[in-house]
């Protein structure tokens, strides 16, 4: 029997952020359907760590440690797997963080960081991998929002680069389709990650109380919809926005 998304194998994925969490969980995924995967994270300890667990199956896997604010990084990381595989087929752009402060706290330099890695970097990587897939006329970049882009207190930054992720995205589908490049992006809610652990276990059970589904979100149910966006399953999907967060509405 055929597995789902047949057409994931033999393509080359990169996925930021995929030391942890959902980039990881991502990047299993990938790999288990026969895709070629570039595990990417800042850090290095990590990336490898990861990327050697991922290839155990007999995936292939390439671990690129880069930190996605710097576009010299950046391109090095397109520039290597375009000359271990010689093409990009799909970009996820998971890499992200937090910042958080109550607003009249915030100091600039939380303020950056969070707009720099959030939103600078799905730039930067989006940028730097159009350039490779115009040359072969389809590709699918998939960016990561967040069910915070409607308004999180204490995470004004954070709030305001997810938000801008969904115009980003909006804008660039309608500029590249005719390119045959897909732009869409999956917006998470409450997922259980490394973002989440220091949530207080009475806040984070009043959290799952508000979710209809009560249970908190798994990497692995990101990870899905990210497949599905990646595969000719969902050809005629464009700039699309996929909330996956349980029903929190």
């Amino acid at each position: 029997m055929k597995y789902a998304f047949e057409d994931i194998k033999d393509t080359v994925v990169i996925v930021t952020g995929s030391g942890r969490g959902i980039g990881k969980a991502t990047a299993q995924m990938f790999a288990d359907h026969g895709a070629k995967v570039v595990v990417s994270d800042i850090d290095e300890g990590v990336c490898k760590e990861a990327a050697e667990e991922i290839g155990r199956s007999g995936a292939e896997v390439l671990p690129i440690v880069a930190n996605i604010t710097k576009r010299e990084e950046v391109d090095a990381m397109m520039d290597k797997t375009v000359e271990k595989w010689g093409k990009i087929d799909t970009l996820v752009n998971n890499a992200g963080v937090t910042k958080d402060g109550l607003f009249l706290r915030m100091k600039p330099d939380q303020w950056n960081f969070a707009i720099d890695v959030n939103l600078n970097g799905t730039y930067h990587c989006t940028h730097a991998a159009v350039n490779v897939m115009r040359k072969a006329k389809k590709g699918s970049i998939i960016n990561l929002s967040s069910l915070s882009r409607t308004g999180n207190p204490g995470q004004v930054n954070y709030s305001a680069a997810k938000a801008g992720v969904i115009g980003f995205t909006k804008a660039l589908a309608k500029e590249i389709g005719s390119m045959g490049i897909r732009v869409n992006c999956i917006a998470p809610g409450f997922v259980e990650t490394r973002l989440t652990d220091a949530i207080p276990d009475k806040l984070r059970e009043e959290m799952i109380k508000s979710i209809p589904l009560r249970r908190e979100g798994e990497p692995d149910d990101i990870a899905g919809p990210i497949l599905f966006l990646a595969s000719q399953l969902s050809s005629y999907v464009n700039g699309a926005i996929i909330d996956v967060n349980g029903g929190v509405y």
